[in-house]
């Protein structure tokens, strides 16, 4: 049985700790982007379960994390993989700039599996794809705080702002990245020549 432990511990303070595989090696894009958002989900359902005077709930909620805990350092992830995550910048702007990021950095290996390709509708159809992942998990996140009777007030709104500065660094990313067109209207990318 896994042994509960609490957030408050004082080997939860170093807030600069990163989640890093056992080995020190950069942990993959996927595996930190779903560690975050199940760091996420933690969080809220432990801020439920602290303002809750259920304290059986609680002592679930201790135990769970504690095995997750167990199960993320097998995977590499090391000790107190959760309370770690936890630790990061979870304002929207920083939940956003991660969900950009990591979403958008995928971009050279899509292009790279789809040479020869127009740079515009290249460009749409990556974009299509990561904001319908995004799009899915911000309807999941939303579904599981609603079943947590946590989505009202300061996190209902948090999430809003969250979504409207994905939405924002979406639109910078595709700025940033629309082929060059000379006078004509033609494009000048190479890969679109």
């Amino acid at each position: 049985m896994a042994t509960p432990v609490s957030l408050t511990s004082s080997n939860t303070t170093n807030a600069a700790t990163q989640v890093q595989a056992k080995d020190d090696k950069p942990v993959s894009v996927a595996a930190k982007a779903k560690a975050d958002l199940n760091a996420s989900i933690v969080q809220a359902s432990l801020s439920v379960s602290i303002s809750s005077s259920n304290d059986q709930m609680s002592v679930v909620l201790k135990t769970a994390l504690t095995g997750i805990n167990e199960a993320l350092k097998k995977d590499g992830f090391g000790d107190d993989a959760i309370q770690n995550a936890a630790s990061q910048d979870n304002t929207p702007e920083g939940t956003a700039g991660r969900i950009v990021s990591l979403s958008t950095g995928f971009f050279e290996a899509y292009k790279q599996q789809h040479p020869g390709e127009d740079e515009g509708e290249l460009l749409n159809k990556f974009m299509d794809t990561i904001k319908s992942g995004m799009e899915r998990g911000f309807s999941e996140a939303r579904d599981v705080l609603k079943g947590l009777n946590a989505l009202n007030g300061d996190i209902s709104s948090n999430i809003d702002k969250t979504y409207e500065l994905v939405q924002k660094g979406y639109d910078d990313f595709i700025a940033a990245h629309q082929p060059k067109t000379d006078s004509a209207g033609t494009s000048t990318d190479k890969a679109a020549a």
